[in-house]
């Protein structure tokens, strides 16, 4: 990793942080089960850093058997139970029941649209939407299209899918780039 390049300024702190940027952050997904692992990562998220997530991601693909919904959809009680005692996770169970049902209305996603990538995209028009930032304090929260978003995953039942943490998965999973002009990926996403 070059520190020398051009980033986002939120990205330059720590390596991790920056293998992140520079490989996964506005890029373009079309795989459903990253689509999974990023809307519960981004849900597990809500009150805490992105740092956070990204140090236990290894941890919560082990506890959540690589973010397979069909899987995680069949969750009882006693894998809740043994779940909130993994030290190596976001042990809160009200995130940890939100995996179980978003993974059912994932299943049921899939099902009516061929694939959850058909569905999200539909909303962005088949194509990312490139925001031409010049700082990051001009990057938003929350956007009409995140709100749109978010009120149709909650009317299908999904959980922790606020404005804000939608607009999060929006820039993880590139529907939205949102690195700065100056950032090196602004021009190259990949």
């Amino acid at each position: 990793m070059n520190k020398l390049v051009k980033r986002c300024p939120w990205a330059v702190s720590d390596p991790l942080l920056m293998a992140y940027h520079d490989t996964e952050w506005g890029v373009p997904v079309h795989n459903d089960r990253k689509f999974f692992e990023m809307l519960i990562l981004e849900g597990m998220q809500a009150g805490l850093s992105w740092m956070t997530i990204l140090r236990k991601r290894e941890n919560f693909h082990k506890a959540f058997d690589n973010f397979d919904p069909k899987k995680i959809a069949h969750y009882n009680e006693q894998k809740v139970k043994t779940l909130l005692t993994d030290t190596g996770i976001i042990r809160n169970r009200l995130k940890i029941n939100s995996v179980i049902q978003n993974a059912k209305c994932f299943l049921v996603v899939q099902k009516e649209f061929g694939s959850f990538d058909k569905y999200i995209w539909k909303f962005a028009y088949e194509k990312p939407i490139i925001n031409g930032w010049n700082s990051i304090k001009d990057i938003p929260a929350r956007t009409e299209l995140s709100d749109t978003i978010s009120k149709d995953l909650k009317k299908r039942g999904f959980k922790f899918v606020g404005s804000t943490i939608c607009y999060a998965f929006m820039q993880a999973t590139g529907i939205v780039n949102d690195h700065v002009k100056d950032c090196f990926r602004f021009s190259s996403p990949k």
